[in-house]
């Protein structure tokens, strides 16, 4: 092929830093994180602070272990979570409710849109019997990666807390893309967030930052979450260095989320003209596209590979390619045509 670059749309977590959020970690003032002396680090739990309405963040290594910790913060062991059928939380992180924090999760059905029936999960919170766990925890998605990217409406967050709260359940959001999801909706991310009790966001998928989350909520929660992220090894020291990077993608990365997700849309447009691709280009509303594939699925995803266009196979006969900082309109275009290239063949 003419062209020998690889176009990466397995995840937007394939970003790399721009320039400018190199310099910003080079120049970087840095401090003992654990002994809370980081300046980087408390300027980056401030603006997440402020960024999603909560009174205080604490810095972790991952989107998983922001979960983990809040798990842990909010939950006893034996206690149990709700957490959605198609939740990160549920398929990608390794059982570590179970194995570390000793806390049972139980699955609502998440609709094609990522959303919640609301009776199913008012059965699913535990009454108060000697042979049941507490149902101590609700956990969200927004937006929902396994349903597309899915924004989740504020007004059905909103109609799950009530519903949480009136039983004593605290409710935490998985807010890995959140950003992508404020921006679809046009509204702060604070306002998605307002009524969970907890949201931890990813600096390093749509952000474009190389590593590092934050949770958010309560001052006394994140007292305990800054605890059990020490339990968990994640007392980082210098953290800075890292915590930098997301100070610039905090100051100058969340507005441009918006080309992400214009330039998925005109992936999705492109990929639903073949006949061989079943996908509603209406269904992606941010920055991922997932879609089935009808006949030699399997050799339709090698030959994207071997054209250098690289997708993550998500489950039988299913792709998704994610748009992100680095991805421009023509990339999007080259793919496209590359796509075309592999169906083709097969044709």
């Amino acid at each position: 092929m003419a062209d020998p670059r690889i176009i990466d749309l397995r995840s937007d977590t394939v970003t790399l830093p721009s320039d400018a959020m190199r310099r910003a970690i080079a120049e970087a003032p840095v401090g003992d994180d654990v002994f809370g002396e980081d300046p980087s680090v408390l300027r980056l739990e401030a603006m997440a602070a402020e960024r999603t309405g909560k009174e205080a963040a604490v810095f972790v290594a991952s989107g998983t272990m922001s979960n983990l910790v809040a798990i842990m913060s909010h939950c006893d062991r034996g206690d149990e979570a709700i957490a959605g059928s198609e939740a990160h939380i549920l398929h990608y992180e390794v059982a570590g409710a179970a194995a570390v924090a000793g806390v049972q999760l139980r699955a609502a059905t998440n609709d094609a849109r990522g959303r919640f029936d609301i009776d199913e999960v008012a059965a699913l919170v535990r009454g108060q019997n000697v042979h049941f766990p507490r149902t101590a925890l609700l956990c969200l998605e927004n937006t929902q990666n396994r349903c597309g990217g899915a924004v989740i409406p504020v007004e059905h967050v909103e109609d799950l807390a009530a519903l949480a709260h009136a039983h004593g359940v605290r409710v935490h959001i998985d807010g890995a893309r959140i950003f992508n999801a404020a921006v679809a909706a046009g509204m702060p991310v604070a306002d998605l967030a307002a009524s969970a009790d907890s949201i931890g966001f990813c600096l390093s998928k749509g952000l474009g930052a190389p590593v590092g989350s934050v949770l958010c909520g309560p001052a006394a929660f994140i007292a305990r979450a800054r605890k059990m992220r020490k339990m968990l090894g994640g007392g980082m020291r210098q953290a800075g260095i890292i915590a930098a990077a997301g100070v610039y993608a905090l100051d100058h990365m969340v507005d441009r989320l918006a080309d992400d997700h214009d330039n998925a849309q005109a992936l999705a447009r492109g990929l639903a003209e073949l006949p061989m691709i079943d996908l509603d280009p209406a269904s992606v509303e941010t920055n991922i596209v997932i879609f089935r594939v009808r006949g030699d699925w399997l050799d339709f995803a090698r030959g994207l590979k071997e054209s250098g266009v690289l997708a993550s196979v998500y489950g039988e006969r299913t792709l998704r390619m994610v748009t992100h900082y680095g991805i421009g309109r023509a990339d999007v275009d080259e793919a496209l045509a590359r796509v075309r290239h592999a169906a083709a063949a097969l044709a």
